[in-house]
């Protein structure tokens, strides 16, 4: 049998080693998401001015957010529906990697060539793509006023992961730290 205070340096360092293969896995999913992800652009819709930029971040909503939200309300106008679930939405991507609203849609159906799924989450009743903020060093928010478009990777699952801002001509804004 095993001495008690043996035992727990035993169940601290098992744990401990635990932690820290539960967080290198999660950076090791996040930087392959960042390397093999396909482009994707969102066009960001007008934001309230007054919070457009507060400090060193930008807030951020997406045209595409906005039609999934009307798809969502029309649905709820045909059906007893009381409240949307997270979910997909369908996109077409044009020559640019700009993705178009499709139609909403279930997590296995079959797309189209140029068609892609999005996963989106809704949070206080806003459609959102893994963020609803752009951080950026502080002092450098004329940089970023100019954007048009938010840069994803998105992996296998539709998972978005914000990379980039862009502008009206899919310039990169600012600098890219990769």
């Amino acid at each position: 049998m095993i001495p008690a205070a043996k035992r727990h340096k035993i169940i601290v360092a098992a744990t401990l080693v635990l932690m820290l293969a539960v967080v290198n896995w999660a950076i090791w999913a996040k930087e392959r998401h960042l390397a093999e992800g396909e482009v994707v652009y969102l066009e960001l819709a007008p934001v309230d001015p007054r919070s457009l930029m507060q400090g060193d971040y930008m807030a951020l909503n997406f045209e595409i957010g906005n039609r999934i939200q009307q798809a969502l309300y029309a649905r709820r106008l045909d059906s007893d529906e009381t409240h949307a679930a997270d979910g997909h939405v369908v996109v077409r991507l044009d020559a640019q990697r700009v993705a178009h609203f499709q139609r909403l849609g279930a997590g296995n159906e079959a797309l189209g060539a140029d068609e892609r799924r999005l996963r989106y989450r809704l949070r206080n009743g806003r459609v959102r793509f893994a963020t609803d903020a752009f951080f950026f060093q502080e002092g450098h928010a004329e940089r970023y006023e100019p954007a048009r478009y938010g840069q994803f990777r998105v992996n296998e699952r539709g998972e978005p992961l914000l990379v980039a801002l862009h502008g009206a001509e899919l310039e990169l804004l600012g600098e890219m730290e990769r």
